[in-house]
């Protein structure tokens, strides 16, 4: 086993998709013809956008984020579903399942348990630990003293991203809104998450967004994505349940057991290669990615 394998590649994505907000329960805004017409200049081929930023959309964001910022613990549990392309011309489909746990400012653990290899990371305010339990390996890094920071500290020096980069970072709205085009309110599901959510689609940066938040406490549950960019149209979906806000969380719980593991170089699967596809985050952090094995 190589560090490749220990140390999670680069795939695409970011938080989500746009849904067409016609039919159904879903309810849209109008644009004016102008800014109609302008925003149509701009769209890749097939892709109609309603332009603007609708107040209730915007509301519903800073509510999530609010919450997800305010949370000095949690612990959710993330899947990531994205498509590959193939040979035969369909994509083919994979997934990973990870259990997180976060205690701010400067604490996390991933438990990513398949499919593939299981993979463990921690932070714990002063190093980052990357750790195969099943090869025995282990890679330990000096890490700077927030999570912020150590995320990308950690895209910077091993290629590691993770999928749900947005809801651990210290301002989630902040780095959202920062490339934020168009933002409108779909309506609302009973079918995600087992509750009542919100639905809103946006686009920010080069991707379409579409993620399903939850009505009474304002967690995200679903984020669905699509790179404008991507000539193949490649869909990533984020499902996260389980959550848990501000529980307490053991002293121990980011502290690796390592034990007779042989240690590795805390580095890029494929030293001086860029990942295979999507942009590197800015040099704040950014979640336009998704992190898979």
């Amino acid at each position: 086993m190589t560090t490749k394998t220990l140390l999670w590649r680069i795939t695409v994505v970011a938080m989500a998709v746009l849904f067409s907000a016609s039919g159904g329960n879903a309810q849209t805004t109008h644009p004016t013809p102008k800014a109609s017409a302008k925003m149509a200049a701009k769209a890749p081929p097939g892709v109609t956008f309603q332009p603007g930023l609708e107040p209730r959309a915007i509301e519903i964001l800073k509510a999530a984020s609010a919450i997800l910022a305010a949370a000095q613990s949690m612990t959710f549990t993330a899947v990531v579903s994205y498509e590959s392309p193939s040979r035969l011309g369909p994509p083919l489909v994979y997934s990973t399942k990870s259990e997180v746990t976060v205690q701010r400012p400067n604490k996390l653990k991933v438990i990513t348990v398949g499919d593939g290899p299981v993979s463990e990371f921690y932070y714990d305010g002063k190093t980052m630990t990357a750790y195969s339990p099943d090869q025995k390996l282990v890679a330990i890094a000096d890490a700077p003293p927030t999570i912020d920071a150590a995320l990308q500290t950690a895209f910077n020096t091993a290629a590691t991203y993770f999928p749900f980069t947005d809801v651990i970072v210290s301002d989630p709205y902040k780095d959202l809104a920062e490339g934020m085009k168009i933002a409108f309110y779909m309506g609302q599901s009973i079918v995600v998450g087992d509750t009542t959510t919100d639905m809103v689609a946006y686009v920010t940066g080069d991707v379409f967004v579409q993620v399903w938040i939850g009505h009474d406490d304002h967690l995200p549950r679903r984020i669905y994505a699509i790179y404008l960019n991507d000539p193949l149209r490649l869909r990533h979906v984020l499902e996260l349940s389980n959550w848990a806000i501000n529980p307490s969380i053991p002293s121990d719980a980011f502290v690796a057991d390592v034990a007779g593991a042989a240690r590795i170089a805390f580095a890029r699967p494929d030293e001086g290669a860029e990942p295979a596809m999507g942009p590197p985050p800015k040099t704040k952090t950014k979640s336009k990615h998704v992190v898979t094995q």
